[in-house]
C-alpha cells in the first residue's frame, strides 16, 4: 500500500511507515505520476483534486486535514469510488478563539463600546456555534444566520440575512464555500450593512467579492481578513485598507492540529482496516495539549480585551504579515501554533 501525504500536515511523521510505503510531498506540488499507483492521500488545501490529478490513479480515499472540502471535486470522486473525508470542527476553537482577539482587540484600539452589541454570525455548523457560545458568554447579543439549518431545525433561533445585516453591529462569516455562498458578500450585502458595523471573514476568500469590499469600506468599521481570493496573490490594495491582515490562519491553533492530523489518520486507519492507528492521536511531546481557561467573569472590557490579547496577541500576525506580504505560504507553513483558550 502507498500513502501520499502532504508534508505541511503537523505530528504525522513516521506514522504509516509500519503499514505502508509513504511518500512526503509538498501539498500544491502533487501531481498525476505522484498519484498513480497511491492508494491514499493525505492533504490540506493547497491539492486541487480533481479530475486532471486523479484520472488513471489508484486512490481509494482522500483524508484533508481541515473542514473544507472545496478543493476536491466530489461529484468527480463519487462517480470513480473514492472516498473522501475531512476533518470537520478541528479548528472551531481557534477560530472562535481569533475572532474573539480581533473583536476585542480592535474595538479596544479603536476605542468601540461593545457593551450592547449585536454580532450577526452567518453560518453556525461547528465554528459558528463555537463563536456563538462563547460570545454569549461574554454577554454580547447575537443573530445567527444560517438557511440549512433553519429548514432542518426550525426558524425560531434564526433570522434571514437581510434582517441580520440590517441590525448587527458586527458581521463574521462561517460559510463553506458553495455555489451559493461565493461571492455573497457583494455591493448589495454591504449596502445593508450598518454605518460603522464590523465585518469578519475568516472562512474562505472567494465568499467576498473583493472589489465590492472596497468599494464598502469607508462605510464600515473595522475590517478583518484571515481569507482572501486568489492566495497566496492577495490583493495588496485591500490588505492595506483593512485594520487586520493575517495569512489564513484563523484555525491555526496547536489542539486543531493536532485533531485535524488524529481524524485524518483515523480515517484512513479505519477503511484500511489498520487497527493498531483506529484510535490514534498524536503524541505533544512537552507541549501542552489541553486549551487555557479564561476566566473573564467580572472584567471590564479593556481587562477582557488584555486577557484576550495575551492569550491570542492577534496583532502580531498582522503585523509579520503586512512587512512580508509576499511570504504569504511560508508565513503559513513557519507558523508557530498558538495554544487554543476557552471562556468558562
Amino acid at each position: 500500500m502507498k500513502i501520499v501525504i502532504d508534508k505541511a500536515i503537523p505530528f504525522i511523521d513516521g506514522v504509516f511507515e509500519p503499514f505502508a510505503k509513504v511518500q512526503y510531498l509538498d501539498g500544491s506540488s502533487i501531481g498525476p505520476d505522484d498519484i498513480k499507483d497511491a492508494d491514499a492521500l493525505l492533504i490540506r488545501t493547497r491539492t486541487r483534486c480533481n479530475q486532471s490529478l486523479l484520472e488513471g490513479s489508484s486512490v481509494k480515499i482522500i483524508a484533508t486535514a481541515t473542514i473544507g472540502t472545496d478543493h476536491i471535486d466530489l461529484d468527480y470522486c463519487k462517480e470513480r469510488g473514492i472516498y473522501i473525508c475531512n476533518a470537520a470542527g478541528c479548528n472551531a476553537g481557534a477560530v472562535m478563539n481569533y475572532v474573539l482577539s480581533a473583536i476585542y482587540g480592535t474595538a479596544s484600539r479603536k476605542r468601540i463600546r461593545l457593551e450592547g452589541a449585536k454580532v450577526g454570525i452567518i453560518g453556525v455548523g461547528n465554528v459558528g456555534s463555537r463563536v456563538a457560545n462563547s460570545l454569549r458568554l461574554l454577554g454580547l447579543n447575537l443573530l445567527l444566520c444560517d438557511p440549512p439549518r433553519a429548514e432542518a431545525e426550525g426558524p425560531a433561533q434564526f433570522c434571514d440575512l437581510d434582517f441580520l445585516l440590517r441590525n448587527s453591529d458586527i458581521v463574521t462569516l462561517h460559510v463553506p464555500l458553495t455555489p451559493a455562498t461565493r461571492k455573497m458578500a457583494d455591493a448589495a450585502f454591504f449596502s445593508k450593512m450598518k454605518l460603522g458595523a464590523f465585518f469578519i471573514n475568516a472562512s474562505r476568500g472567494e465568499v467576498v467579492n473583493e472589489a465590492d469590499l472596497l468599494q464598502a469600506i469607508p462605510k464600515l468599521g473595522p475590517v478583518i481578513l484571515d481569507t482572501w481570493c486568489n492566495e497566496p496573490d492577495i490583493n495588496r490594495e485591500l490588505m492595506a485598507k483593512v485594520d487586520i491582515a493575517t495569512p489564513h490562519i484563523a484555525g491555526y491553533s496547536y489542539q486543531g492540529k493536532l485533531l485535524g492530523t488524529a481524524m485524518s489518520v483515523r480515517s484512513v486507519a479505519r477503511y484500511f482496516g489498520i487497527k493498531e492507528l483506529f484510535e490514534f492521536f498524536p503524541s505533544p511531546g512537552n507541549e501542552p495539549k489541553d486549551a487555557v481557561k479564561l476566566d473573564l467573569r467580572g472584567l471590564s472590557e479593556g481587562q477582557i480585551a488584555s486577557t484576550i490579547q495575551y492569550n491570542y496577541p492577534i496583532f502580531t500576525d498582522d503585523f509579520m504579515f503586512r512587512i512580508h506580504p509576499e511570504e504569504f505560504e511560508s508565513l503559513r507553513e513557519n507558523y508557530r501554533y498558538r495554544r487554543e483558550f476557552f471562556i468558562d
